[in-house]
């Protein structure tokens, strides 16, 4: 469904400021698959998702989604096959508008546009079905504006309005970042239960290890712009958060032996 072959992308190239952002990342991720990317700050993790939506173009590599070649598509092209929720809960949505009429937008994403009435009974029932599904008691408020709403009751109808159409792949890019802890677990629990029910082949980038235990089916960590570690099936599922902790000492450790390298090196031979 997805395949990134050999990713490279490098900001600033000759300034001081030069950053090798991907180094060769490849992977592929079947239909169905809910991929968990975790990495600390800078580790490319956010620039993989990036480079997946079409938000810059790569120096070098190639990605197909749904069967296509997407590499040199522009975002708004691509944005036909992905559904995005991005980290901050106000973003994705109009907060003067209604609920009802954010999640309209979405229902119609991609169909002409046509005289009629913007709200009709029968999407409206649809409309108050698929939000109480949510369990959050907001299918009889959508005519609130939706900028009313608490971050987390925001970001989980950012989530359903992602998703009203099945993308070929979701992107949850840090989604519960913002959140507070409460906030956060609500929004998680709407996450599975969407991506479980329509089947989604899922991409989520994020930097908590508890998370990235609990949730999807195979697990990615990047340092430094590559891929260090991969874990799918039984292997994922062993996996704990303590046990994330330790591959994360080990790549600093081995971070701090080839510095420890270099300086002796350095003092040898200068």
């Amino acid at each position: 469904m997805l395949t990134v072959s050999n990713l490279r992308k490098t900001f600033n190239v000759g300034t001081v400021n030069e950053v090798r952002a991907l180094r060769g990342v490849s992977l592929e991720l079947p239909e169905g698959a809910f991929l968990v990317i975790l990495g600390g700050n800078g580790s490319g993790k956010s620039t993989l998702l990036n480079a997946v939506a079409g938000s810059f173009r790569l120096d070098a590599g190639e990605i197909h989604l749904a069967g296509q070649k997407v590499t040199r598509w522009p975002e708004h092209r691509r944005a036909r096959l992905i559904g995005r929720v991005f980290q901050n809960p106000f973003t994705g949505t109009a907060p003067t508008m209604s609920i009802a009429e954010n999640l309209a937008l979405a229902a119609r994403r991609g169909q002409r546009r046509k005289l009629g009435w913007a709200l009709p009974r029968n999407l409206m029932d649809e409309l108050r079905d698929r939000v109480s599904q949510l369990k959050m008691s907001l299918e009889d408020r959508l005519d609130n504006a939706i900028g009313t709403l608490s971050g987390g009751q925001r970001q989980a109808l950012t989530l359903l309005m992602a998703t009203w159409l099945k993308p070929a792949l979701l992107l949850l890019d840090e989604h519960t970042a913002a959140l507070d802890p409460k906030s956060a677990d609500l929004v998680l629990r709407v996450t599975e239960e969407i991506i479980t029910r329509h089947r989604l082949t899922t991409l989520m980038v994020t930097h908590s290890m508890q998370q990235a235990a609990n949730l999807g089916d195979r697990i990615v960590i990047m340092h430094k712009g590559a891929v260090a570690y991969r874990f799918t099936g039984a292997d994922k599922q062993r996996l704990g958060a303590n046990d994330l902790l330790a591959r994360f000492e080990d790549l600093r450790r081995r971070e701090m032996l080839d510095e420890t390298a270099a300086a002796l090196l350095r003092e040898t031979y200068l």
